[in-house]
């Protein structure tokens, strides 16, 4: 397996690292969902080939937290930037489809009231609040389920980065913003929903969300998502933007000696990342079924930090990785052992930080270039191709 192994390198079977690993993850991604979708339509139950529904609803759950795990790689990884917080901008995007959900549900809840949803009745609620106005119109809530989490990524960011706040003073403030969304939802007089937040969902764009057909149309939409969300970050890290970014994690305080105005592009990709967290909530809860307070909890947006880490930061698939299979662990070791995983995941992540620094895409990233006898440079999983130093940067 070994010579297998050097052979394939020699010949340069895995030569550009940077520039195909994105396009060839994508590629086995696409692949993967494909076979799935047909194996869950079209291939009898009977069958050994057959995909169940119950399958498909999970994988597009985990793509769906492998998309908020790339969010938080395009903030950390090359810009240096560690968010506790990302969470919020999921759970925010989830709760937006889920207002939208909610609406469509109409006089077939419990209550069958067609103008209120379910708990409001029940809390003797008269009228729709006004931020709710609107929401039964499917690109409306879009628009809003991704532009509320983008507006406060923008107010937080343009504070925290224009006062230079960095390290663990931002990672604590972005985890306070978290807890802050968290205690303010779990509030009924919110108006979404309290501490059982919104669920009993029926159909998105008159398609049941029940079907087997919507269940796989999620799923692809989300593996869709994905790859277009990691093509579109990878073309803008190898950008002149990209580069800036990652000469201000190297060294900011050069880079804005050359003129940068840090402040700005730290703004603008932490916004661009909150954008990517909240289209991850928006496919999560159609999928899931439910949303509520406890998706603002700060150990979720922490256990997306593992993630990252896990599969190799500042590679964009690598996220995407570590949240695909730390993710599959985590349903197998909760079916044994549910109390135990947190300890599990610290011991993850204290194994993972002293054995594999640079994550399991970063490992065998080196292992490739060390069998290819490419000893000119060290390579680092979270260095991009051709990447330049913030003197090479055109101003």
């Amino acid at each position: 397996m070994s010579q297998f192994f050097n052979a394939l390198v020699s010949k340069g079977f895995f030569g550009k690292r940077i520039r195909n690993g994105v396009h060839m993850f994508s590629l086995i991604l696409f692949v993967v969902v494909i076979v799935c979708s047909v194996s869950n339509l079209l291939v009898p139950e009977q069958s050994i080939f057959y995909v169940s529904t119950y399958t498909i609803t999970l994988l597009g759950k985990y793509l769906c937290f492998a998309l908020l795990a790339l969010s938080v790689d395009v903030v950390w990884g090359y810009c240096g930037v560690l968010s506790l917080g990302h969470g919020a901008f999921f759970a925010l995007g989830g709760y937006g489809m889920g207002m939208y959900l909610m609406r469509q549900v109409g006089d077939r809840g419990v209550y069958g009231n067609p103008d209120l949803p379910d708990f409001m009745v029940f809390l003797d609620w008269t009228e729709l609040p006004w931020y709710w106005f609107g929401m039964d119109q499917f690109w409306f809530a879009i628009a809003m389920a991704i532009f509320i989490p983008g507006l406060l990524a923008f107010v937080f960011g343009w504070l925290a980065f224009r006062s230079r706040v960095t390290g663990v003073y931002l990672s604590i403030m972005t985890q306070a913003l978290t807890y802050a969304l968290m205690l303010a939802f779990f509030r009924n007089e919110m108006g979404f929903g309290g501490n059982n937040g919104l669920t009993d969902f029926k159909e998105i764009l008159h398609f049941d969300l029940q079907s087997n057909e919507t269940r796989v149309g999620l799923f692809f939409l989300s593996a869709l998502v994905l790859i277009i969300a990691l093509l579109l970050s990878q073309k803008i890290m190898k950008s002149r933007f990209g580069r800036v970014v990652i000469s201000i994690r190297d060294g900011e305080s050069r880079a804005r000696f050359l003129g940068y105005v840090t402040d700005h592009y730290k703004v603008a990709l932490f916004v661009y990342s909150a954008v990517l967290a909240a289209f991850a909530g928006v496919l999560y809860v159609p999928q899931v079924g439910i949303i509520n307070p406890s998706e603002f909890s700060p150990i979720n947006s922490i256990e997306v930090v593992v993630w990252v880490a896990v599969g190799g930061r500042g590679t964009l698939y690598g996220a995407a990785v570590g949240a695909l299979l730390v993710n599959y662990a985590k349903t197998k070791f909760t079916a044994v052992l549910p109390d135990g995983w947190l300890f599990a995941l610290g011991a993850l992540f204290v194994g993972v930080t002293l054995y594999l620094p640079n994550g399991i895409v970063g490992f065998f990233e080196q292992r490739i270039s060390f069998l290819k006898g490419d000893s000119s440079r060290e390579l680092d999983s979270f260095e991009v191709k051709d990447k330049k130093s913030v003197s090479e940067v055109e101003v």
